[in-house]
């Protein structure tokens, strides 16, 4: 039996708690992953500092298009000085920090910016390695990853100034998008659907670049495309999209150190990724161009988390080292992550190398920011190698984002799912099942995430079989018979003495976002349901996308009190009393199983008990003074061994 649902602590975290594991106790935070919703557009490359979907088959899913640098203005001078006799790609050059002059930071003035005339370019001079420059100014790039779409709108500008405080002078975020059908290739229906999403996109931010008095100095043309390469007409064919809806900045790829070879495009810059520096990563970027300077693409920082896993973590001091080296070199770099944020909602992304395995709701990514926004050891170790070698004092700290513990709550009232379907848009009603993204709804774009519930009379038992994506709760009526996912497809259904109503459950746990299966990440039913192999037909399709419009549906319903026990799926109401002034603070859900937490109708993310986060972020952002209303949705799930583990607290 599952617990009845217990007391829900909100606590504030220290400096940097552990997602997984409390070890404040009750109080504290969670992190995750890089993919984790994963795959998205081609990061834009922005100044620290400066201010200023397709359909083919009925939902997008695919994410990795658009990447763009932003420059921050003020912190845009790199321009550092040191003797190379030998290019670093032969392995002879052996430069070391103490040669450097201190970096100059005040060439490019907001008043030298101005007029701009010369975006970011390479230069290629004898007897030096080859370099980025800024309106004729030497520039090296010290780029930070932030995801906008992770974080708070309100604390965008907080996220910056501490990126702008620890020394970096470059900013890349990635835009999310996803169109279907054959991906990543020059299929028509593909490039239809990334055509008409490219004259949406591109027409919002072709004026926000350099050369047009904003911020964006480059444009990632994909995403690791190498890994993938299907179709050697596909990045060309980008690149070309781009160029003619106005883009005029510098152009790049980014690839995994072997796979550069399959992945760039003649005539724009190769960057590369990695975890570590090795002289030896820049051979097969040294066969694609000899003459243009090193830019690592993703330095990654951490990792992210799946469901089930072991939390991921780097060390502080390798990663002060790694940059060192960067910077001796005079190599370009981005910081992945600088601050990854929250997968709030549904946007986790997923991996199945072997099997399906859901990002966490935490993109902490063990970044040099934690998902709150506060410091970290490796930010302090950065800011401190930055501040050593730059001509000009680095910004005072940000303050940090206040944190508060507020009382412990306990749910009062409940919704099970079968009383809610009324409250729901109208079903679907079809002979077949259909997959959530080809639902005829949202104006025929499908379902994007969330759950799907099948409804189908049987009037007898036997061997059901369904192909589920990802996992699926089976009821006869209101009573669990079993669960469904990519490894079990079959299910014993008991005899029935009259006719019932089969119900599938079907929840989306996430898209994987890397490798060749991101083709096939339809979810729900994705084929016949079948007893005794016979086809099932005539089924009642609910979408649950749980959008903030049924959540203002249910404030008007009654609830009904919270019984000693309940079993099934349900929506579960509480009260969290915030005060007058909202503050950061973290939910620690005890005796609670598995489920989605909402606050104000804003959908925090998924909590498992199988970790390992632990705590889910909260936004004060997204609290209103006094009274906030915190509604569960439940679901009480099986383990492999067929019994309910119910969350306990660990403090």
């Amino acid at each position: 039996m599952c617990r009845r649902p217990g007391s829900v602590p909100l606590a504030a975290q220290s400096p940097r708690p552990s997602p997984w594991r409390c070890p404040a106790g009750p109080g504290c935070v969670p992190r995750l992953p890089r993919g984790g919703g994963s795959s998205a557009r081609p990061p834009l490359l922005q100044p620290v500092g400066m201010a200023s979907r397709p359909r083919s088959s009925p939902c997008l899913f695919w994410k990795r298009i658009l990447c763009i640098f932003f420059l921050p203005c003020i912190l845009s001078g790199f321009s550092p000085r040191v003797k190379h006799k030998k290019n670093l790609l032969s392995g002879k050059a052996q430069p070391q920090l103490s040669q450097y002059s201190r970096f100059i930071w005040s060439r490019l003035t907001p008043l030298e910016l101005r007029n701009r005339s010369m975006g970011l370019q390479t230069e290629s001079r004898v007897g030096s390695n080859p370099y980025f420059t800024l309106e004729g100014h030497k520039f090296l790039i010290f780029g930070g990853s932030i995801h906008y779409f992770r974080v708070p709108r309100e604390y965008w500008r907080d996220r910056l100034l501490k990126l702008k405080a620890c020394g970096f002078n470059t900013v890349t975020t990635r835009l999310l998008q996803d169109p279907q059908v054959n991906l990543r290739t020059t299929d028509k229906g593909f490039v239809e659907a990334v055509d008409k999403y490219f004259d949406h996109l591109i027409s919002r931010v072709v004026h926000l670049q350099y050369r047009k008095g904003g911020p964006i100095i480059a444009v990632q043309v994909e995403n690791e495309y190498g890994s993938f390469y299907k179709d050697k007409d596909y990045m060309p064919y980008l690149q070309q999209a781009l160029l003619k809806r106005g883009i005029v900045e510098l152009l790049l790829t980014s690839d995994n150190v072997d796979d550069v070879l399959k992945g760039y495009i003649k005539g724009v810059l190769a960057t590369i990724n990695m975890k570590k520096f090795r002289k030896d990563a820049f051979q097969h970027l040294y066969k694609v161009q000899r003459d243009k300077p090193i830019m690592i693409m993703e330095y990654w920082v951490g990792w992210f988390d799946t469901w089930g896993s072991k939390h991921e973590v780097k060390d502080a001091g390798d990663v002060k080292n790694t940059v060192s080296e960067f910077i001796k070199f005079e190599i370009s770099f981005n910081v992945y992550m600088f601050h990854g944020g929250t997968n709030f909602g549904f946007i986790n992304g997923a991996i199945n190398f072997v099997k399906h395995a859901g990002v966490v709701t935490s993109y902490d990514y063990d970044a040099v920011l934690t998902e709150a926004g506060d410091y970290t050891k490796k930010y302090f170790k950065l800011r401190k190698l930055f501040g050593s070698i730059l001509a000009v004092p680095l910004p005072p700290l940000p303050e940090l984002t206040p944190k508060a513990v507020y009382p412990s709550t306990r749910s009062s009232h409940y919704l099970p799912l079968w009383d809610v379907l009324q409250y729901l848009d109208e079903p679907v009603m079809s002979k077949m099942p259909v997959s959530m993204e080809n639902l005829p709804i949202n104006n025929g774009n499908g379902q994007s995430y969330g759950l799907v519930l099948y409804e189908t009379p049987i009037c007898s038992g036997g061997q059901l079989h369904a192909h589920v994506r990802d996992v699926a709760q089976v009821f006869l009526n209101e009573t669990t018979i079993g669960i469904l996912d990519d490894s079990i497809r079959n299910l014993k259904i008991p005899e029935v003495k009259e006719c019932q109503l089969l119900r599938i459950l079907v929840e989306n746990q996430g898209r994987v976002n890397f490798s060749w299966k991101i083709q096939n990440q339809q979810k729900g039913l994705t084929g016949p349901v079948t007893i005794n192999n016979i086809s099932l037909e005539g089924f009642t399709i609910y979408s649950l996308e749980m959008k903030m419009s049924f959540f203002k549906r249910l404030r008007y319903v009654p609830w009904r009190p919270v019984p000693n026990s309940y079993s099934g799926p349900a929506f579960y109401r509480a009260t969290l009393r915030a005060g007058s002034s909202p503050k950061d603070t973290f939910l620690r859900l005890l005796n609670w199983n598995y489920g989605f937490v909402f606050i104000n109708g804003r959908n925090l993310g998924r909590y498992w008990i199988i970790g390992p986060q632990e705590t889910l972020y909260l936004p004060g952002a997204w609290l209103h003074p006094e009274d906030n209303e915190a509604p569960l949705r439940h679901a009480c799930r099986s383990s492999a061994a067929g019994t309910t583990r119910p969350l306990r607290s660990t403090s």
